[in-house]
């Protein structure tokens, strides 16, 4: 594994402005935010992306992604929050250490959605659905 900022943050070796910490997690505020207050949860424990952090340790840092959203929901009187969690470079993920944004929300924010939703036609639907349950009975 090359060099991880959010593993060298964990250890100290990088300064952060920690929000919550326990034994496994960290939380920390981002320092792109898209609103201030935008806090990046993640594991202590190095994995690059969903695919590599087992069911277990995605739940429990998800649970401390709400304990975040709980946490700035009551300091900053937030309208709303946005949890995001991308994974690899075509899914958004621009620093390779599991985690999570909290990002607060407020009606008179700028912020935008990152797509616009669009009714998808029953034969698309048909057909990625063919392909998800083909692959998985393939697989029993």
């Amino acid at each position: 594994m090359s060099a991880c900022i959010f593993c060298s943050i964990v250890k100290g070796d990088i300064p952060a402005f920690r929000i919550y910490e326990d034994q496994d997690h960290l939380a920390f505020l981002d320092i792109y935010p898209a609103a201030l207050g935008h806090t990046l949860v993640i594991p202590k424990k190095h994995s690059s992306d969903i695919h590599e952090i087992t069911g277990a340790e995605y739940g429990a840092m998800a649970s401390r992604a709400k304990i975040v959203a709980d946490l700035i929901q009551e300091k900053l009187a937030t309208d709303g929050v946005t949890i995001m969690q991308m994974n690899r470079a075509a899914g958004w993920q621009s620093v390779f250490h599991t985690h999570f944004h909290v990002i607060p929300r407020f009606t008179s924010d700028n912020l935008i959605q990152p797509w616009k939703p669009a009714a998808a036609s029953q034969d698309e639907l048909t057909e990625i659905h063919s392909r998800i349950i083909q692959s998985q009975l393939s697989e029993s």
